[in-house]
């Protein structure tokens, strides 16, 4: 198999939960080195974090959380004591042969440790440190711990997500999945390769400051701008859509599915198909812009329109017009998808706890670079003995001098 675009390089991972983890996957499915570093004995908070849990082989056992196993595949375990100072010395030795270093502490926690960048950069001088914080390593909350919740409440997302006040289960609400901890993993991968390729021209690595906070006010897209513009807080539209119209979710007799027109054309198409042809040379309509003036008009009559016949029905009939629409699959009918199962978006390894974990695939699918074939998250401490011996040169009396010790487990 060719090696993956990343397989030069080797990444030290000491962040956990989920935005850290999540670049860190992101760049063993490139095909880096991804050394997870670990508290011996209890290892990532996310471990913990279940049910579900994979059992292996043994059905009487705990296991591992799935929450854990959805983002830390591809890499390896190393449980090292950080607050001790043989610990500290193990992981600056795993730096100076590091390309990159992950990290969610809060804001100075590892200077204390001498694991911050200004210490790192000293005995590797192409180190590109990626720190990944609630708020940034400045301004007045730059102190405070940041959680996902909190960033979609603060960041503005709960406040455009959901049913408008006053509608039946109206208030704020939060996205179903921890997505400002996943988009910061997204970016920070983004930004972790931007200084890969400077230092590939200048041979100096960098410090990278990323937020939650900054992530999450960014991601709000076009909704920020719509405020920026107009001057006017977006509010919560339910499932529709506050520049495009119709393109939202509508009841059928037996369920809901989406409708997604994205131009005029597609409308009139609409249209046609639920024999109104009209519609689209109405002035109150005919474009976008009209249709979102008017949408309290239009889309109740849309609704009594598709109310008359089933979902199945509805998105057979607008496919074959050429109108955008779609079901609203459960998690269990997406992976039965068979355009997902084409897409190899669900896969497996094999787990030291014995049988196959399932897990999903990695989204990116590249030429001349594929990605890894999935490996198992790894269990507590794993590949300690390995990464230090062929790493670090330990030796095992070493080794099992310092698992005495407790400062590697």
């Amino acid at each position: 198999m060719t090696a993956g675009a990343l397989s030069h390089l080797r990444v030290l991972d000491l962040s956990r939960v989920l935005a850290g983890p999540t670049a860190g996957q992101i760049l063993a499915d490139l095909g880096a080195e991804v050394i997870k570093i670990e508290r011996p004995g209890r290892g990532d908070d996310t471990r913990h974090w279940g049910p579900p849990w994979f059992t292996g082989n043994d059905a009487d056992q705990r296991g591992e959380s799935a929450y854990y196993l959805s983002a830390n595949r591809g890499k390896k375990s190393v449980a090292v004591d950080i607050t001790t100072t043989e610990g500290q010395a193990i992981v600056r030795d795993l730096a100076a042969h590091s390309d990159i270093v992950l990290e969610n502490f809060r804001v100075g926690g590892l200077a204390r440790y001498g694991l911050d960048y200004a210490s790192l950069s000293t005995i590797n001088p192409g180190l590109i440190y990626c720190s990944i914080t609630g708020f940034g390593q400045t301004g007045p909350g730059a102190n405070r711990p940041g959680y996902d919740f909190l960033i979609q409440g603060m960041g503005g997302l709960m406040s455009i997500t959901g049913e408008p006040d006053g509608a039946p289960g109206g208030g704020p609400q939060k996205v179903g999945v921890a997505l400002a901890d996943v988009m910061s993993g997204l970016y920070a991968a983004i930004a972790v390769l931007a200084a890969l390729a400077w230092r590939d021209r200048t041979g100096e690595g960098q410090y990278i400051d990323l937020a939650l906070l900054d992530v999450q006010v960014a991601s709000l897209a076009n909704q920020a701008t719509n405020y920026l513009v107009s001057g006017d807080p977006p509010e919560r539209l339910g499932n529709a859509h506050p520049n495009i119209v119709p393109y939202q979710v509508f009841a059928a007799s037996d369920g809901h599915f989406i409708v997604a027109v994205g131009n005029d054309d597609q409308f009139r198409r609409l249209c046609a198909l639920i024999d109104r042809p009209e519609l689209a040379d109405d002035g109150r309509f005919a474009t976008n812009g009209a249709r979102v003036e008017n949408r309290g008009e239009l889309i109740p009559f849309l609704q009594s329109v598709f109310a008359r016949a089933g979902s199945d029905e509805w998105l057979q009939r607008l496919e074959a017009a050429g109108v955008p629409c779609g079901p609203i699959n459960r998690i269990d009918e997406v992976f039965a998808d068979p355009q997902v199962q084409a897409r190899g978006m669900q896969t497996q390894a094999p787990h030291p706890l014995g049988g196959s974990v399932p897990l999903v695939g990695s989204p990116l699918k590249m030429s001349a670079t594929p990605t890894a074939e999935a490996s198992a998250p790894p269990t507590l401490g794993e590949h300690t003995d390995a990464i230090l011996q062929d790493v670090l040169g330990l030796d095992e009396g070493t080794r099992e001098r310092l698992r005495r010790d407790g400062i590697i487990d």
